[in-house]
């Protein structure tokens, strides 16, 4: 197994909105989006973020070499409860996934 972060160029997380963030991992060429593609299991995602997997939308765009996530936030954006404003800290928990 392989931390995800070791093998892509770039995992970002943000806004999508008040109510849904999007993780977009971008995996620079076509062996390794073919490789995370397989690998990264959305159970998993769902787990380091602790929801529901089917909660999450998931997107595999072979044009781009990017895998995209998209999921409500776990609180709404400004929120008192909100800890990350522009849902930044998000894509580090995935990067630090094994697969």
């Amino acid at each position: 197994m392989i931390r995800l972060g070791d093998i892509v160029p770039k995992v970002r997380s943000k806004n999508a909105g008040p109510f849904w963030l999007t993780i977009d991992i971008f995996c620079g060429n076509t062996a390794t989006f073919t490789q995370t593609s397989r690998q990264l299991k959305t159970r998993a995602v769902a787990e380091a973020l602790d929801m529901d997997q089917f909660q999450i939308k998931r997107f595999d765009i072979a044009d781009l070499n990017v895998i995209k996530l998209s999921m409500p936030r776990p609180s709404t954006q400004g929120a008192s409860t909100d800890r990350d404003m522009h849902g930044a800290s998000f894509g580090q928990l995935i990067q630090d996934l094994m697969i």
